[in-house]
């Protein structure tokens, strides 16, 4: 497994410069950065080739994320707003071809955040996305990217909730590129065990997001790490590890998120800096195999 984080972890709004954190990650011990696809919309094919390289250079693998807006939802009613979705989506998975960037996830089949305001059509929605996501899906294969469905609590999103439901609508679709993506945070409030929902993604897993039950970085917080990482290792889980904590309130971030109290508890950049790598540390051990601890804790 590979290690990474995702850089809104230090930042407060979105739309800042993403670059500047490859070689931070690197530094602290992470083999991977996850970027956020709205980085992508506006940039030329130079500096696509700048921030790959500067990522080779650099031996960091980059990841992509994304919480598509209102006007990108695959689940749309509106065949205006499909159609725009599948161009968006055609354009950004092209672009991370360019990046060398083989893994996408998020909520990728919808939108974000859901706005329960309007009325809910859970079946009619499912049906128009997986026949979106199939479209979509079979260009991400092309682009050699796996498409990655993140399962999203109730509170942000009402189509793929659990993890049995993404597997029905992975399966559904048919496409090898689209695959599971789970999340420790939205696990915890959806699944009755989060050890069974990792075995049931099995083989479909294409990508994990790590973040304690309060968002903060991983061994700050009460999730049972140990069993996380065997349930990994049973299912023969190789790819990314991506920690997605969110600890600083305010700005277009800590609204978007629902931070409302400073989760860092005052922390400096030097000092979030500081807990991120021996998180990382953490994570590494624990994961690290079955003796990693001296005990087995899948009982």
């Amino acid at each position: 497994m590979k290690y990474g984080i995702y850089f809104a972890y230090w930042e407060q709004e979105w739309g800042v410069d993403q670059k500047q954190y490859i070689e931070k990650v690197k530094k602290l011990g992470f083999d991977v950065l996850e970027i956020s696809c709205a980085m992508l919309k506006n940039i030329s094919t130079e500096e696509l080739h700048e921030i790959r390289k500067r990522a080779e250079d650099a031996g960091v693998i980059l990841t992509a994320g994304y919480g598509p807006a209102a006007g990108e939802n695959l689940a749309s009613s509106d065949p205006e707003v499909v159609k725009n979705a599948i161009a968006f989506y055609t354009d950004i998975l092209k672009k991370l071809e360019i990046l060398n960037i083989h893994t996408l996830g998020g909520g990728i089949y919808s939108y974000w955040p859901v706005d329960y305001t309007k009325p809910v059509d859970k079946a009619g929605d499912w049906a128009r996305s997986v026949e979106n996501v199939r479209k979509v899906g079979k260009i991400a294969g092309e682009c050699g990217v796996d498409y990655c469905l993140e399962v999203l609590n109730r509170f942000e999103g009402y189509l793929l909730n659990t993890c049995e439901e993404c597997k029905n609508f992975v399966e559904e679709v048919g496409v090898d590129a689209v695959k599971i993506m789970l999340d420790t945070f939205h696990m915890n409030i959806e699944e009755d065990s989060i050890v069974e929902a990792i075995l049931l993604a099995g083989k479909r897993l294409g990508h994990f997001h790590v973040g304690e039950n309060n968002r903060r970085l991983p061994g700050k917080g009460g999730f049972p790490w140990y069993e996380i990482g065997m349930a990994l290792r049973a299912i023969g889980y190789e790819k990314n590890v991506v920690m997605e904590p969110f600890v600083r309130s305010g700005g277009g971030v800590g609204s978007d998120i629902k931070v409302w109290r400073d989760l860092s508890r005052g922390a400096s950049m030097a000092q979030l800096d500081e807990d991120a790598a021996n998180s990382v540390d953490y994570l590494r051990y624990v994961f690290g195999g079955p003796n990693s601890d001296g005990r087995s804790v899948l009982r």
